[in-house]
């Protein structure tokens, strides 16, 4: 009788230990779950549960049926809530936006347009985890995000997907690089954003085999599919969300004891790296919830599987000790010498041959990594010779021979000049990233300031368009035209070294400053002057294709300078137009390019058209801040002239100091 009273009541120790074990991330009489979901504090289903209202989770059923199912839903909205997890991150449900069509093109439904703005997601940011995809063969996605706290708290990120056949699909290894589907990345800081798609002949020259286009934001990797451009039949995705809490950093929070989050003992502060705030965890051998009072309990090593040490093992709080017993030796580690019998041997003796050996194995140590280090030199040395012949080094040191006596020429540099002028590509140079590549501050041995552009790993190059290109630019000599001064061909992707512009972009200045109208309609002269010299006096003609403000550098004299051929085509004498796959910015895209696929000189006018817009009114290109009539400046601008309506949008300090005659002139030209 007393050994099973015994029995029964080591099975009720071990269920209360097992219970504890489960609550010990949710406080006291507070719910562990809704329906499936984790619940951990400092998120909570009921007032008293949860730190503050941004870690509310409302718990309820989605219909009034009694066998309904339970929906956690984010604070007080309709987000569905997927999983939280201790390491800052959430997935929340998002919905797949769409746009059908019939045959002749007429709209099927319209859930082009997701808005996600009027969600308060303070101390919650768009993870850089998640990735914008847009699927289909006639479909624009974009996602028009909010940045908080800082000067420009918008936006935009986009990308374009077409093709002209199922077996074009077919061809590709799934990836999403614009056949079918295309993607872009997330950026850092975005607490809150919406996305939609555009069509340019609503999927009637492909509505056989894509009726519809579909885009979507998820952390999930996605491989485009012919099934998908037919029917995508996916309604949500799951989107991670980084979380912190409040809006200090871990010093400033730590000042306020009783509103300082990270309660356990053994726990630690460390500061969001995607937004504000900060977040806790346990210490190094400690686990469980570092939000809760002696929520960090001690890791006992002793009891892994498999166990760290080989013969004796002690636990201590937040650590452990391995050794051996009587007669044995070694550190007792698994991965170190483990434990073995001590030896009876002379101690000289063992020191003679212990010392014998430790000279030998140092002597050869030596010899291994000097023969190790003159290996890697040789084998580094073969690469970038290898990649020098694969990009086109020998031929463009013909072109170059070719080119001798003109007085311009490239230069090509080499890896380790390009390494030492940037500090080994060290974070602090970079001055700006884009979608083909980052560009650092790189200072040469002459010294020289220069920008050095990294690209991005993508596709193989066409290497001799490339050398045509990079030799035709670097004989560019204009003074509103950055210089292209050279590459580096010892890399798998060419480095491109420019001159350094030290003011910053058009865009930026009209964002942010005062420019007078002299200023920007000498600036307006420069670009056009620029763009002339391209399409006209280059040989052969250079069409830019990315024309824009952000495309425009100041220098300390707020000279305007062209920059960033990423995108530009040359133009045979011959040719009166190109057919590429449409590339460019939105809002600057010349429409009859857009839908056409002809690129000739007058896209680059059309977007110079916009430039002068903007120069004029001092409002972005395209801006879902207002109305919608009024989101895409060009056509603003046009119907405004039209209806007499120019004075309303023109920008009131410019209106002041210009010359009347001067403004209706240069508003009919970017008209």
């Amino acid at each position: 009788m007393a050994l099973v009273t015994k029995q029964r009541i080591l099975e009720l120790i071990l269920v209360f230990l097992i219970l504890a074990k489960a609550s010990c991330d949710t406080k006291p009489g507070c719910p562990q779950n809704c329906g499936s979901l984790s619940i951990p504090y400092p998120f909570g289903t009921r007032e008293g549960c949860y730190l503050d209202d941004s870690f509310f989770i409302n718990c309820t059923r989605n219909s009034t049926a009694p066998n309904s199912p339970i929906i956690p839903f984010l604070r007080r909205g309709t987000v569905t809530v997927l999983n939280i997890s201790l390491d800052g991150e959430l997935v929340i449900s998002f919905p797949v936006v769409s746009d059908c069509y019939s045959s002749n093109g007429s709209a099927l439904s319209n859930n082009n347009f997701t808005d996600y703005w009027r969600l308060n997601l303070t101390h919650f940011y768009i993870s850089t985890k998640n990735k914008f995809t847009a699927i289909g063969c006639d479909t624009y996605g974009y996602l028009w995000g909010y940045v908080p706290h800082k000067e420009i708290s918008t936006t935009i990120v986009g990308c374009g997907s077409f093709c002209s056949s199922v077996d074009d699909i077919k061809t590709n290894d799934g990836s999403c690089s614009g056949i079918g589907c295309c993607q872009s990345f997330i950026p850092n800081g975005m607490s809150g954003f919406k996305i939609g798609t555009l069509s340019v002949n609503n999927h009637s020259t492909v509505h056989a085999f894509n009726p519809c286009g579909y885009a979507f934001v998820s952390h999930e990797t996605y491989k485009i599919s012919t099934v998908d451009l037919k029917n995508f039949t996916n309604g949500t995705t799951g989107v991670v969300l980084d979380w912190s809490v409040g809006n200090q950093t871990c010093e400033e929070a730590k000042r306020n004891v009783t509103g300082y989050a990270c309660k356990a003992n053994n726990s630690e502060c460390y500061n969001s790296t995607n937004g504000l705030g900060y977040r806790c965890k346990c210490h190094s051998g400690f686990q469980g919830n570092p939000y809760l009072y002696n929520g960090c309990t001690d890791v006992n090593e002793c009891n892994m599987e498999p166990s760290p040490c080989s013969k004796i093992c002690q636990n201590s709080p937040g650590s452990f000790k391995c050794s051996c017993p009587k007669n044995f030796e070694g550190d007792g580690m698994i991965n170190g010498t483990g434990c073995h019998r001590k030896g009876k041997y002379n101690d000289n003796l063992i020191l003679t041959i212990a010392l014998s050996v430790s000279l030998s194995m140092l002597a050869l140590l030596v010899g291994g990594l000097y023969l190790y280090s003159q290996f890697r030199k040789r084998k580094l040395i073969k690469v970038r010779e290898r990649y020098f012949r694969q990009n086109g080094g020998l031929l463009l040191q013909k072109q170059i021979a070719k080119h001798d006596g003109s007085g311009e020429r490239a230069t090509i540099f080499t890896a380790q000049e390009l390494k030492k002028a940037t500090n080994n590509y060290d974070e602090v140079r970079i001055i700006g990233k884009g979608g083909h590549g980052t560009v650092y501050k790189g200072i040469l041995l002459d010294g020289r300031v220069v920008a050095v552009k990294k690209s991005k790993i993508s596709g193989q190059i066409e290497i001799e368009q490339f050398i045509n290109e990079m030799t035709v630019l670097s004989q560019i000599n204009h003074r509103n035209v950055v210089k292209l001064l050279g590459c580096c061909l010892e890399t798998e992707v060419p480095t491109l070294v420019y001159e350094f512009i030290t003011n910053g972009t058009l865009l930026d200045h009209i964002q942010v400053s005062q420019l007078s109208w002299p200023i920007r309609l000498r600036i307006a002269t420069e670009t056009a002057e620029a763009l002339a010299y391209l399409h006209s006096a280059a040989s052969p003609p250079i069409i830019h294709r990315d024309v824009k403000t952000a495309n425009i550098l100041l220098d300390d004299n707020l000279t305007a300078k062209v920059s960033d051929f990423g995108a530009s085509k040359l133009v045979a004498i011959d040719q009166t137009h190109l057919t590429t796959l449409v590339q460019g910015t939105m809002g600057y895209l010349d429409p009859e390019y857009f839908q056409s696929s002809q690129l000739t000189e007058k896209s680059d006018v059309y977007s110079f058209g916009v430039v002068l817009a903007e120069l004029l009114t001092s409002m972005n290109a395209v801006s879902f801040i207002r109305p919608e009539k009024q989101r895409n400046l060009s056509m603003y601008f046009v119907s405004s002239m039209k209806e007499g309506h120019l004075p309303h949008i023109l920008d009131k300090n410019i209106v002041n100091d210009a010359n009347v005659e001067q403004i209706i002139e240069v508003a009919n030209l970017a008209k």
